[in-house]
């Protein structure tokens, strides 16, 4: 199926051109990277009644959507069979097609290398991939989470190098992802967006574009003052979980709730916005973004002290939880977490999600098992840990069957991800011992086998 313009890709589209196309829809656009990011926001054009080729390197993934399956657990099969049942959509594993979209919007994964530094490979791979087929009248979006100046000193020169310039024979512009997984308050399309460019045209067209799905457009000056939007707002987030986490530990060793003075404190109408502790940060925007800009900050002789710090102390939250379950079975038992049997309830980085990037479910349960335990984990939205680098002892590991039967066997239920779904008050009765990092039995009677860390 392919109903492009393949015959016009040479026309060069002029802003005046685009505008009118925009006002009528008469536009393609490519998403580069099906997953968390860019199929909600394929599913956000199509239900505009723009069309959408989807660009993924994973063939099995292209195969699925294509088949009308989503594998992505917010995003229901039925989305992706309207739209291709309406001829607005198809996924593609041919990089060749690069060529045929008026705007391509890049969604691909911005991770750390080992040395806590920006890993750009695939930014910078999917650029000069498109940089080889690159025409007249495209435009190029990032929206990949990175340091302020990755579009104009990484992407630009790369798209450059054919002799196609920037602002005058293709346009180039940033507008960050703000998906948040789970939120059914705010769907991709319900999310205003904020766009930047280094030059009229390019805002111009980018503010328009996303204008077709979005309720409201931010644009700004640049396309790094995007960048530096994106990043302040992750770590915002960041600092601010990395303060309750470390008054946790303070309010904890005083013998009080943490959980309970933040829910006081909120009743505050002004002045305090609630942030809550957790057993570390997940996801793969707010443990990983803030180190984008302590990385960049370098390069200006500037540091960053305080969200250095931050991540110090999020980065601990795992370590300090299983101490906390190691002084609870010595306390309950008698003796610490070796031989015992643990099992995890949540490998989610969120609730009620299936996404596993970065959870530091993942940390927990090796620390528990480095320490002589076995570790079982439960979640109801993944029933599998598929394969990640760093942390191939678990790959492939499978969910427990629940059953209150079942969790009164272990020694210990860890809550390190608070899913709705699950029966707290059930568990909180079958279970010998209950370690809750998330609050989640706050509506559970007082029991003495709850222990919150």
């Amino acid at each position: 199926m392919r109903y492009w313009r393949v015959g016009q890709l040479g026309i060069q589209l002029s802003v005046n051109d685009w505008l009118d196309r925009l006002a009528r829809a008469d536009v393609t656009v490519g998403v580069i990277g099906m997953g968390y990011v860019g199929v909600p926001l394929a599913a956000a054009f199509c239900e505009a009644g723009i069309r959408i080729l989807g660009f993924d390197i994973d063939s099995a993934k292209t195969d699925q959507l294509n088949a009308g399956v989503s594998y992505i657990k917010h995003i229901s099969s039925a989305r992706i069979q309207t739209a291709l049942k309406a001829g607005l959509f198809e996924a593609t594993a041919d990089m060749d097609r690069l060529g045929e979209p008026d705007a391509l919007l890049i969604c691909v994964p911005t991770p750390l290398t080992k040395h806590l530094e920006p890993d750009l490979s695939f930014v910078v791979g999917t650029t000069e991939s498109i940089a080889r087929r690159l025409r007249r009248g495209q435009i190029v979006i990032l929206e990949s989470t990175t340091y302020p100046g990755t579009t104009a000193e990484v992407m630009r020169p790369i798209l450059e190098r054919g002799g196609l310039k920037a602002g005058v024979d293709f346009y180039l512009a940033y507008s960050p992802e703000r998906e948040d997984p789970g939120n059914l308050d705010f769907s991709t399309a319900r999310i205003p967006k904020v766009v930047g460019a280094d030059d009229a045209g390019s805002r111009d067209i980018a503010d328009a574009l996303y204008a077709k799905v979005v309720p409201k457009t931010v644009v700004v000056s640049s396309a790094a003052t995007a960048e530096a939007v994106k990043i302040t707002e992750n770590v915002f987030r960041a600092v601010n979980i990395a303060l309750v986490n470390e008054l946790k530990v303070v309010f904890g060793a005083m013998g009080i709730d943490v959980w309970e003075v933040i829910d006081a404190a909120k009743t505050k109408p002004f002045g305090f916005m609630p942030f809550y502790p957790g057993p570390g940060l997940g996801g793969h925007c707010i443990p990983i973004d803030p180190f984008y800009l302590t990385w960049k900050a370098r390069e200006y002789q500037q540091h960053t002290r305080f969200i250095e710090l931050a991540g110090q102390i999020n980065s601990a939250m795992p370590t300090h939880v299983v101490r906390v379950l190691a002084d609870s079975m010595d306390r309950f038992y008698g003796r610490g977490l070796r031989d015992a049997r643990i099992l995890v309830l949540g490998v989610a980085y969120k609730k009620n999600v299936d996404d596993i990037r970065e959870s530091p479910s993942l940390e927990l349960m090796e620390l528990i098992e480095a320490r002589g335990a076995t570790v079982d984990f439960y979640d109801p939205h993944v029933a599998q840990i598929d394969q990640t680098r760093a942390h191939p002892t678990l790959n492939l590991r499978e969910s427990v069957e629940w059953s209150l039967q079942a969790v009164a066997g272990y020694d210990a239920v860890l809550i390190a991800t608070d899913h709705d779904s699950v029966d707290y008050e059930g568990l909180a009765e079958s279970a010998k011992l209950v370690v809750d990092t998330r609050n989640a039995c706050a509506e559970v009677r007082r029991r003495h086998n709850i222990v919150r860390a």
